[in-house]
C-alpha cells in the first residue's frame, strides 16, 4: 500500500513506486444510475481515493460484490481533485466495515420511487418531465386562484 498526495505526483522520486496501467477503482450506483467513485478515509481521517492494482486486491478487500471501474491515475485525480480530495492510496490492505443497512421487511424499493395512494409503487418518471408537470400543475392552481 503506498499514498501519493497531488504534490509528490508532479516531481516525485523516480525510485517511488508507482501504479502501471489502469487502476480498479471502487464506486456505487448514483441516484440516476450513473457510477459513483468511492473514497475511503486515511487512519488520520483524510480523504482519499482509492485504487488496486487488481481485480482480485479489490475483491480481498472489499468483498466479491463492489462495483468498480477502471482508470487510469491521473483521470482518478481529475475526478476527486474538484471534491477536495488530493490524496490517492493504491492497494489498500485493511478497511473499516461499512454502516449496518437495516433489515427490511419487503422488496427493496427505490429512492425515487413513490407510493400511490393505493399503497401500489409508482415508477419514477425522468427529472424533466416531473419539472413540466409540477409547474404546468402550479400554472393550474395559480389561474384557478385568481378568478
Amino acid at each position: 500500500m503506498y499514498s501519493i498526495r497531488r504534490e509528490e505526483s508532479d516531481g516525485g522520486d523516480p525510485e517511488e513506486p508507482r501504479p502501471t496501467g489502469p487502476l480498479y477503482v471502487p464506486v456505487r450506483l448514483g441516484s440516476l444510475g450513473g457510477r459513483q467513485l468511492c473514497f475511503m478515509r486515511t487512519p488520520l481521517g483524510v480523504r482519499t481515493a482509492v485504487g488496486f492494482t487488481s481485480g482480485e486486491q479489490l475483491a480481498a478487500v472489499l468483498g466479491a460484490g463492489q462495483q468498480w471501474i477502471r482508470l487510469a491515475e491521473p483521470v482518478l485525480r481529475e475526478l476527486a481533485e474538484p471534491l477536495g480530495v488530493l490524496m490517492l492510496t493504491v492497494d489498500p490492505q485493511l478497511t473499516a466495515p461499512g454502516p449496518a443497512r437495516p433489515a427490511t421487511a419487503g422488496p427493496r424499493v427505490p429512492l425515487c420511487a413513490r407510493r400511490r395512494s393505493s399503497g401500489e409503487l409508482e415508477a419514477s418518471q425522468p427529472l424533466a418531465e416531473r419539472a413540466e408537470e409540477r409547474t404546468s400543475e402550479w400554472e393550474l392552481s395559480t389561474a384557478s386562484s385568481e378568478q
